[in-house]
């Protein structure tokens, strides 16, 4: 069983922790627009979901001159205006609160200077015991040092560790760091666990209080 030697739980940020699709998609269209080109497709949507900021400018903006004009422009902007647009999961907050008593809780994700805005908008800055951006590493995911400083940080080894994530990119960064992976309503995905909410996660490790949505 998993629950055995587990002594952390790590979330991915989007798609697990939030559905951020409104945000984003409004965030990056507004990048778009001021470069008057046209807004997202949705294949385009899904991709720049798993990517660094970075990445998806550079993914999405082919010209390097208009690159760098995004890339300033984005600088000029107050994620503020989209964090409300953010739909925190049903279950999260009451799947926390019965997650620390027994395990150290993290966050590993490919957001960068936004993190800290996201959790306090949604009094959540005191419910990890670290969180990793893209930021605090020098490869961000699918490569797995977000996870590898996890594990670091709290001496424990790979098999002590739950990642929750969404996305391929969450899939190939628990492979390669040889952890435990719960997938995150995508049962496209290799992984140890398929979730349908976060409840679920409760139920599995045996943690009571996590009934209702908060």
């Amino acid at each position: 069983m998993i629950a055995d030697r587990l002594r952390i739980v790590a979330f991915d940020c989007d798609g697990v922790m939030f559905d951020s699709r409104r945000a984003n998609q409004a965030f990056y269209n507004a990048i778009l627009r001021h470069l008057g080109l046209e807004p997202l497709k949705p294949h385009q949507m899904e991709k720049v979901q798993m990517l660094t900021v970075d990445q998806a400018l550079a993914y999405l903006v082919k010209d390097p001159q208009a690159l760098r004009e995004a890339i300033d422009f984005k600088a000029t902007m107050d994620y503020l205006e989209f964090v409300s647009l953010l739909e925190i999961e049903p279950y999260l907050k009451p799947l926390l609160a019965a997650l620390r008593p027994v395990y150290k809780t993290a966050v590993a994700t490919n957001r960068t200077n936004t993190m800290d805005a996201v959790l306090k908008r949604y009094g959540l800055e005191d419910s990890f015991d670290l969180v990793v951006t893209a930021w605090d590493v020098e490869k961000p995911k699918p490569h797995p040092e977000a996870l590898e400083k996890i594990l670091a940080t709290f001496g424990c080894k790979a098999d002590q560790m739950l990642y929750v994530g969404d996305s391929r990119v969450d899939q190939e960064a628990a492979r390669a760091a040889g952890v435990w992976f719960a997938a995150y309503r995508n049962p496209d995905l290799e992984a140890h666990i398929h979730l349908p909410d976060l409840a679920r996660l409760a139920d599995l490790l045996g943690l009571a209080g996590v009934a209702d949505p908060g």
